[in-house]
């Protein structure tokens, strides 16, 4: 009896486009549903991406989630935007590109999110 030995070598790197340095904010107002963050999250995590920054508050039966994502290209941006658009707990959708941060600052964990708040 024969075995067969699958010596497929790995793939190249991830060849998707980055701005780096950029970072979009996205603010979103949605039904409070157990399912509306893993929708949210699916169409960063898809792309190879985590937040920067997360913050969901429970209002009554709203959801107001901020969420920062960095290196994505403009076009990128736009089309995840959308989609974010066409979740049917998601009522609205705001997008705002924020300042690009010295890689020291962009590392540190007391960063604020009172700047994407205020940028709604």
């Amino acid at each position: 009896m024969s075995s067969t030995v699958n010596t497929a070598t790995a793939s190249a790197p991830d060849a998707r486009v980055t701005v780096p340095g950029r970072r979009v904010a996205f603010s979103l107002v949605a039904d409070a549903d157990p399912g509306t963050l893993p929708r949210i999250l699916e169409f960063i995590a898809k792309r190879g991406l985590v937040p920067l920054t997360l913050r969901s508050r429970l209002t009554g039966d709203t959801l107001d989630i901020a969420m920062e994502v960095g290196d994505l290209p403009q076009a990128e941006t736009d089309h995840i935007g959308r989609c974010l658009g066409q979740i049917p707990m998601v009522a609205h959708v705001t997008m705002t590109e924020l300042a690009a941060m010295e890689p020291a600052v962009a590392n540190s964990a007391a960063e604020p999110l009172v700047e994407m708040v205020a940028a709604e």
